[in-house]
């Protein structure tokens, strides 16, 4: 039979802990991004930017948690603003 020391029981519960804070913002997150990118399907630019907004905010923090990386975030929100802007752009 394995030992099964303290710390590891601790880190494995702490793992569990981080695992659903992390679900819980990337849900947050996709969910938003969603919003803009169906908005975008649709062609609403109102709406778009709006969510757009939320999108940029969500995936803000989902950076300050750790749940993302920074470069990652940045390279999102560039590409979501890339869309929304493509759409606002074509609508002139």
């Amino acid at each position: 039979m394995p030992v099964i020391h303290k710390s590891t029981i601790r880190s494995a519960r702490q793992a569990e802990h981080r695992r659903e804070r992390n679900r819980s913002t990337m849900n947050t997150v996709k969910t938003v991004v969603k919003k803009v990118q169906s908005a975008v399907a649709e062609k609403k630019t109102d709406d778009a930017k709006t969510f757009l907004r939320e999108a940029v905010s969500a995936i803000g923090k989902a950076v300050t948690k750790g749940a993302l990386k920074r470069n990652t975030a940045s390279r999102r929100i560039s590409r979501l603003t890339l869309h929304v802007n493509g759409l606002s752009a074509s609508r002139s």
